[in-house]
């Protein structure tokens, strides 16, 4: 296993998030562990190149932020899940939404070769990436 990048829970202590060079993240729970071995208790392989920085956010246990060298920013919650019953109540599910990760919340794409991600303090929808063509400080949206 290969991991680039980690990044401690600051709200559950027991969970981190590794990134790796399969483009991966990887979310470990720690009371998991048993003789030194543990397997990931989720994993999402959207990257398509090595992840060069992850953060859990500061006040949101189940929120995190990934970059990766191909050229994106996402933001995840791990606290959502697809609802088949939903779906079907709705009749539709948005084209390529099948193909995404429920979990994924925003893509911030733009910059060239990110290499850090990092979540504002006191501004919690806040962001700031930086990557070989300048830094971008940008807001996701009020999505919790």
């Amino acid at each position: 296993m290969d991991v680039n990048v980690i990044s401690w829970n600051r709200i559950d202590s027991h969970l981190l998030v590794s990134g790796g060079d399969e483009g991966g993240l990887k979310v470990w729970d720690l009371r998991s562990v048993k003789d030194g071995e543990s397997l990931p208790a989720a994993f999402f392989g959207y990257h398509r190149k090595p992840v060069t920085s992850v953060e859990w956010h500061p006040t949101l246990s189940s929120m995190l932020a990934a970059s990766s060298e191909d050229h994106s920013v996402s933001l995840w919650d791990l606290s959502v899940e697809r609802d088949p019953e939903e779906e079907a109540a709705l009749g539709e599910v948005l084209p390529g939404a099948e193909d995404l990760p429920p979990q994924l919340l925003f893509l911030h794409m733009g910059q060239k070769n990110i290499k850090e991600v990092h979540w504002h303090r006191q501004l919690p929808s806040v962001l700031m990436s930086t990557a070989e063509d300048g830094l971008n400080i940008f807001r996701a949206a009020d999505i919790w």
